[in-house]
């Protein structure tokens, strides 16, 4: 439990110094190794925030999130071949190394200053580079790289609601949307209901990407197009499974999945940067759906929705589990006997259970503690009485 909690406290530092540190600048990996931060969004002047420089560092190991999926595993039941995700972020480097051949882009979206979206992009489907222990979770999937911000990154409803049209006109398998967006707008709303019929998967961050440490607490609330009826909404865990204190905090949260510290490609160079936010634990669903749609042809967006959902590990939200979502056996025809709402399973709001687990794991190395303590005074208590209460005499020496 120890252990737990500083692996807690580690995620909990890294989502705070990725959210703050500018493009380039390097923050510890595992404690150990320093990688570039990959930010989700640039400075207004070109010229003072230019765009995110390529990594001239490798990762030297699996981060913690790829062993928590158990990635590894997964790939002997299918890799994504044949199923294209679309990726509404940044852009998506059509030339990144990990990438190359299988990405297409409408638009401008094949440039990515920013590189948030190409990060995105090798978390569903980038084949690892030099290593395949690094790799995405669906590396044989295809990729549709859409912009849902401006090229420094800032969000826009009107861009997201056109990606999603695109990748409802391209036929897209599954969308993933990292924008979260604070005010619903009919033309968003629409689209998302168009991309659902459509019979794509939609799976959207739910809250947005951490911003830059402030001292006010951010009052939880819903965000779009997480909160849209039919699209699954994904928060960001630490290795313990909790969110910090000051994570932001929204209602109507279907899945969660890693989201701390994670390790990625960007969009120039072979290097590797580390990232934190829901938009990437919604990348890693976007790529499990992938799998599950690849390993599952004849399986409809819905029973692909329930298969991520129902097969999730147990907790107060349910933690992504892909292995479990692809070999499942799941009787789909018995569930489609009763007429079911389009909307997924959603929970409660997030903010009091992840408070709850933030403080169980103090509370549980707290009692560890305590028991040491009584476990010392049930020995010692005894020998003390019998000395009346005297210090021992020293032990004499040879």
């Amino acid at each position: 439990m120890a252990a737990r909690a500083a692996g807690a406290g580690l995620a909990a530092g890294l989502v705070l110094l990725t959210a703050a540190v500018p493009a380039g600048a390097s923050v510890r990996a595992d404690g150990e190794q320093k990688l570039p931060a990959m930010p989700s969004a640039l400075g207004d002047d070109p010229q003072r925030s230019p765009c995110t420089p390529a990594s001239r560092t490798a990762a030297e190991q699996v981060d913690w999130s790829r062993q928590r999926l158990d990635l590894g595993r997964l790939r002997d039941h299918g890799t994504g071949e044949g199923v294209t995700v679309a990726v509404i972020d940044t852009g998506v480097a059509a030339d990144a190394p990990a990438l190359r051949g299988r990405v297409t882009a409408h638009g401008g979206a094949g440039e990515d200053c920013v590189g948030h979206g190409t990060f995105v992009a090798h978390l569903v489907a980038g084949a690892g580079g030099s290593s395949s222990d690094l790799a995405g979770v669906a590396p044989g999937a295809r990729v549709l790289g859409l912009r849902g911000t401006d090229d420094r990154g800032r969000p826009d409803a009107a861009l997201v609601a056109r990606a999603l049209q695109d990748a409802t006109e391209a036929k897209a398998d599954v969308i993933t949307v990292s924008v979260a967006l604070p005010r619903r707008s009919g033309e968003l709303t629409r689209a998302v209901e168009a991309a659902v019929r459509s019979g794509a998967v939609v799976v959207a961050a739910a809250v947005p990407d951490p911003p830059a440490a402030t001292e006010d607490p951010v009052p939880s609330r819903p965000y779009w197009p997480a909160s849209e009826p039919g699209v699954i909404s994904v928060l960001d865990m630490q290795p313990s499974g909790a969110r910090s204190e000051r994570a932001l905090r929204t209602t109507g949260v279907d899945l969660a999945a890693p989201g701390v510290g994670v390790v990625a490609g960007g969009p120039r160079g072979s290097g590797h940067f580390l990232g934190s936010g829901a938009s990437l634990a919604a990348a890693y669903t976007a790529g499990a759906a992938a799998v599950v749609r690849a390993a599952h042809p004849d399986a409809s967006a819905d029973e692909v929705a329930r298969r991520l959902v129902s097969s999730a590990y147990p907790a107060d939200v349910p933690q992504l589990d892909p292995y479990a979502a692809v070999t499942a056996v799941a009787d789909f025809a018995a569930q489609e006997a009763a007429p079911a709402p389009v909307e997924t399973v959603r929970m409660r709001d997030t903010s009091a259970a992840d408070r709850a687990t933030d403080r169980a794991t103090l509370l549980a190395v707290g009692g560890g503690a305590g028991l040491l303590a009584v476990v010392w005074a049930a020995m010692t208590l005894p020998r003390a009485r019998a000395r009346g209460w005297r210090p021992a005499e020293p032990e004499p020496r040879n």
